[in-house]
């Protein structure tokens, strides 16, 4: 679990909504997880909707607006890794941030070489999901 930090973001890091950043999508099958997630977003200016799983998502009919997406790895039904694969199979070009705290070398490679922006272990830094969140938004 990440722990929201208490001192203040970098300069870099100052986000706001004024940037029009578009959504970011968080799928997580953990719900302390996603809210940590959209609270830090949040926090920073950015518009986030949270998904239990990578079906509401694909439900969601989200993916056009979507401009950046949080996934977890390993999630009961499709794993973030199937999730990564049908987006990209339905030319769906979405900047993926992948976290997990059962990852190895083989997903990472497999994560990084479909196209993932990170593939990210947790517990995770906040400021390196939020670094790696505008690097995907400006991507």
């Amino acid at each position: 679990m990440i722990a929201l930090t208490s001192f203040p973001l970098l300069p870099c890091m100052n986000m706001s909504v004024e940037m029009n950043t578009g959504l970011v999508a968080i799928v997580d099958d953990d719900e302390s997880m996603r809210a940590a997630i959209q609270d830090l977003l949040s926090s920073v200016g950015i518009k986030a909707r949270s998904h239990a799983s990578a079906e509401e998502f694909l439900l969601s009919g989200l993916q056009d607006e979507v401009a950046c997406l949080i996934s977890d790895i390993r999630m009961p039904g499709m794993t973030g890794l199937e999730l990564q694969a049908k987006l990209v199979a339905d030319g769906c070009q979405i900047p993926i941030i992948f976290i997990t705290a059962h990852g190895n070398t083989r997903m990472r490679m497999q994560a990084l070489g479909a196209g993932a922006v990170e593939f990210l272990g947790k517990p995770f830094d906040d400021e390196r999901l939020l670094v790696c969140v505008r690097e995907a938004l400006e991507s």
